[in-house]
């Protein structure tokens, strides 16, 4: 036997071991690892894979440590966000919230509001009823399911505008009220300029995608303010979780209304165009915060996004009380009154939002004309007190009489007007 065949076949043996011995060893090593770590710190957890779409979880920590910065306030994940406090007129969030976006289903705010107003003005009551046409019945997207042909109340349509975010619902709306689709959007672009929604224009009721439509995220916050303030009695329909109509229950799109507290409603949308969008409110401790965002890539994100900044502006921010209603600000001067001043105080409160932690330091002045001629009745409005606020803005606060001047007897009328020019030049 040749010594080269010799040699290769020991070789090849002693390779056959080595491999055979090769699994053994590895799974004792893998056996013996936790304990040789029992002494050490634990290794930290691999990153969570993340949510499914449509689970409510956490925001995707690599996407929170790269997220695209605003103008004002902290990045979001939103393309257009805006975020207010209406008690002090204070800007807490500002990214790209004056450009055009898509209102998708958040027009349905303004067919809403039209709708309240209808009702407020007493032209429309909650049980009148509309019929549906084919054209509102063959509508896609969300709907309400309405039947062809049907008769449905105004308030069921209300519900089902805002719980189910029916288009269906919205068509029915806009026929009862304008004839026509077409007229009504006419109508909701010529309120949305009313209140001074600039950047706005509405082509339907209900945000379907059409050509030339578009809202900015300030108009939109705006619009929920409006609503808020002008209906008090018919707003708290925002807040209904969930509904069911036609044997179909659906629950509200707001998922903040379960998740985030204080949350008591307005809308979402969603187009393929502008993305997940959310307006939403909510009060806590009688502070009102005001969210607006759009372009969000999902249903999941939208709710952990919209919440995760509400918490926010609730977190990091405070409003302290600089006057209360009917604290006096500044004692005027009176002219031939019975007194010599008049206090001008505030008829609402008058608040202002800093940082966290940081004492505001307000600077106000009150502006009338002056000294204000006897009589004075008390509740009169005199002047205003012009409060500026660190970002330079100036707010104005009206200043009433707070109390009653009646005006000097002829004797003391007489003795003040020849003081008056006789030691005027004195003073």
């Amino acid at each position: 036997m040749p010594v080269s065949w010799r040699i290769d076949r020991l070789l090849s043996l002693m390779a056959a071991l080595a491999l055979a011995g090769a699994v053994p060893a590895a799974v004792a090593q893998q056996q013996e690892a936790p304990k040789r770590q029992t002494q050490k710190p634990p290794a930290k957890p691999p990153a969570k894979p993340p949510q499914a779409a449509g689970k409510p979880g956490k925001n995707d920590p690599s996407k929170i440590e790269s997220l695209p910065p605003s103008q004002i306030g902290i990045g979001t994940l939103a393309q257009f966000a805006f975020m207010i406090d209406p008690q002090t007129s204070t800007v807490l969030l500002f990214k790209d919230a004056d450009k055009p976006t898509h209102p998708s289903s958040m027009a349905k705010m303004m067919t809403i509001y039209i709708a309240f107003e209808e009702i407020a003005a007493g032209r429309l009551k909650p049980d009148t009823r509309f019929r549906v046409s084919e054209r509102a019945y063959k509508m896609q997207g969300s709907r309400m399911f309405v039947e062809l042909n049907s008769e449905v109340t105004v308030e069921d349509l209300i519900k089902g505008m805002i719980v189910l975010s029916g288009n269906d619902a919205c068509v029915v709306i806009a026929e009862g009220l304008s004839g026509t689709e077409e007229a009504f959007a006419e109508r909701m672009t010529k309120k949305a300029k009313e209140l001074g929604m600039t950047g706005s224009v509405f082509k339907n009721s209900s945000g379907w995608p059409a050509e030339g439509q578009a809202t900015t995220a300030r108009d939109l916050a705006l619009l929920a303010w409006h609503t808020i303030n002008d209906f008090p009695k018919l707003y708290p329909y925002y807040a209904i979780t969930d509904w069911t109509y036609n044997n179909i229950k659906q629950a509200n799109r707001n998922r903040l209304l379960k998740i985030t507290p204080g949350t008591d409603g307005l809308k979402t949308g969603h187009t393929e165009e502008g993305g997940y969008g959310q307006t939403t409110s909510a009060v806590r401790d009688g502070r009102r915060l005001i969210l607006v965002v759009n372009g969000l890539t999902s249903m999941a994100e939208r709710a952990q996004e919209t919440s995760r900044l509400m918490e926010w502006g609730f977190r990091e921010s405070t409003n302290t009380t600089i006057l209360k209603a009917g604290d006096t600000v500044v004692e005027a001067p009176v002219w031939l009154g019975a007194q010599e001043t008049v206090p001008l105080v505030v008829t609402r409160s008058v608040q202002m939002t800093s940082p966290t932690g940081q004492a505001p330091q307000p600077r106000m002045v009150a502006r009338f004309d002056g000294p204000l001629p006897a009589p004075i009745v008390k509740g009169t409005k005199l002047g205003v007190a012009a409060l500026t606020l660190p970002d330079g803005r100036v707010i104005e606060y009206p200043l009433e009489a707070g109390a009653d001047v009646p005006r000097q007897g002829l004797v003391g009328r007489v003795a003040t007007l020849v003081r008056h020019y006789l030691f005027g030049w004195l003073s």
